[in-house]
């Protein structure tokens, strides 16, 4: 029996140590975030943008900033999924290449998200607690895009 657990060990520690060769690419693009990012878009008010960098933009835009347990999997692969994911619903530093509507519906669809506390995800917040939203910043967040969204319909 103790052979048995043994091999069981070292299989279990070689699986473990051949996954680690395993490294996706990272999401960092810092040539595509100066032209058409959300920031150049709106006139983002520096605390806004400091919220939503810390809150959102790991997994909504092209440069995440990766803690050290990053580069173990599988961590990292789950990282990723949630990244892609995220990146497939919002990207922030694509968000110039959304036409105004989708731009609408994008800042429509985030307050819900940030009332309903939806985002940022718990899974993320767990690790990420500056990442969490007060009160007082949803509120700033919410108001400051409620503000936003009417002045883009003003625009139609």
């Amino acid at each position: 029996m103790k052979s048995t657990a043994k091999k069981s060990v070292l299989i279990g520690l070689l699986v473990f140590l051949l996954i680690q060769l395993y490294q996706p690419a990272r999401n960092e693009s810092y040539e595509q975030a100066k032209t058409v990012n959300f920031t150049k878009v709106y006139h983002v008010p520096k605390p806004i943008e400091t919220i939503l960098r810390t809150s959102c933009y790991d997994c909504h835009s092209n440069n995440t900033n990766y803690p050290i347990y990053s580069y173990l999997q599988p961590a990292r692969y789950f990282m990723e999924g949630h990244i892609k994911e995220g990146k497939e619903n919002l990207n922030f530093d694509q968000w110039g290449d959304y036409g105004n509507r989708k731009q609408k519906n994008k800042l429509d669809r985030i307050v819900k998200q940030i009332k309903s506390d939806e985002m940022p995800l718990a899974s993320y917040t767990f690790i990420h607690r500056n990442a969490i939203l007060s009160d007082n910043k949803k509120q700033q967040v919410i108001k400051w895009i409620e503000k936003t969204t009417d002045s883009l319909a003003a625009d139609y």
